[in-house]
């Protein structure tokens, strides 16, 4: 095992506040390590990161068509502004249900601009419904128990399991349930990595499913996250590439031309780190240019306030090791 690295530096008037430590992985869907930094050995719950996956194997179960908003939102982890709610209204509508069919907890808003009229926290506006209205449309679709799709042992849940196995290119699997409900499984970054470069091979064990996935969040990426979110923002401007965050720093991504999978963690689970890293990876990678960098300022290096003014930054400038 590798000591973590120093991901990201905060700078407050010039002054180092605070580090966040971490760790990259970098692979092709082979599975080979073309670069690292820190452990790429590290394990970690895949968490929203294992959204497009999960989307990809309840699009195939379904078997019928969605649009590409449909699908996009069953990768996201939303901001619950009205258009994602629609969205996810929509995949749900599909399977004649509503959101009460949802077992992800109540949430309010990310922002609190789109809470301004609500009188309480619904399900619907949770990160995690459109995974779930995804889940519920594939159960419905093959009479499957519905009130259940939660249960590890569920018929869709066994597939999902099954799709990650072969994804990540291992033969067990550490589960744990996610704040959603859902299952989730604990991966070394280097497998989170090769199954994001499977996500858009063209031999990939996944099938028809993860193609759809990723093309709906590259046409889609406002219904991926939203409002000034690094998901979201990242893909606007740099149109080759699918990024989705999960909890606890852990941000994935893939250039689709090169097949190359990313996957960065901050050991802290701090989400400001996240983005700046994954900025810095991406730079060093050469899968965006400085045109792009100049465009991602507010990922790479989001300011530090004094008095609500700009007086330092979250910085990354570490190196890559050869895998």
């Amino acid at each position: 095992m590798s000591e973590p690295v120093v991901l990201a530096r905060v700078v407050r008037s010039g002054v180092e506040e605070s580090v966040h430590l971490g760790h990259v992985a970098v692979c092709d869907a082979d599975g080979r390590l073309v670069a690292h930094a820190g452990d790429a050995g590290r394990v970690v719950f895949a968490r929203s990161s294992l959204k497009p996956l999960q989307a990809a194997v309840s699009v195939e179960a379904w078997g019928g068509s969605l649009d590409h908003d449909g699908i996009a939102v069953m990768c996201a982890s939303h901001n619950g502004e009205p258009v994602h709610v629609d969205a996810v209204r929509s995949v749900l509508s599909r399977a004649d249900l509503d959101e009460k069919a949802l077992r992800c907890p109540p949430a309010w808003p990310w922002w609190h601009r789109d809470a301004v009229g609500l009188d309480r926290p619904r399900p619907v506006l949770h990160n995690c419904s459109g995974k779930h209205a995804g889940m519920l449309l594939a159960s419905a679709g093959n009479g499957w128990d519905i009130e259940g799709y939660l249960d590890p042992a569920h018929p869709l849940q066994e597939r999902i399991r099954a799709a990650v196995a072969r994804m990540a290119g291992l033969s067990s699997l550490r589960m744990g349930i996610d704040g959603c409900g859902a299952p989730v499984y604990a991966l070394p970054l280097s497998s989170m990595a090769t199954l994001f470069a499977r996500l858009v091979s063209a031999h990939g064990p996944l099938g028809d499913g993860a193609h759809l996935a990723v093309d709906a969040m590259r046409r889609k990426p406002y219904l991926v996250a939203g409002r000034d979110r690094v998901d979201t923002t990242v893909m606007q401007v740099a149109d080759g590439l699918v990024v989705k965050s999960g909890a606890e720093g852990l941000i994935c991504a893939v250039h689709v031309e090169r097949g190359i999978g990313v996957a960065v963690r901050i050991d802290d689970g701090a989400a400001r780190g996240a983005g700046p890293a994954l900025v810095r990876t991406l730079e060093l990678l050469e899968v965006v240019g400085t045109g792009e960098i100049e465009k991602l300022e507010s990922i790479a290096r989001p300011p530090i306030l004094g008095g609500e003014r700009p007086v330092g930054a979250v910085t990354s400038d570490f190196t890559l090791m050869p895998g």
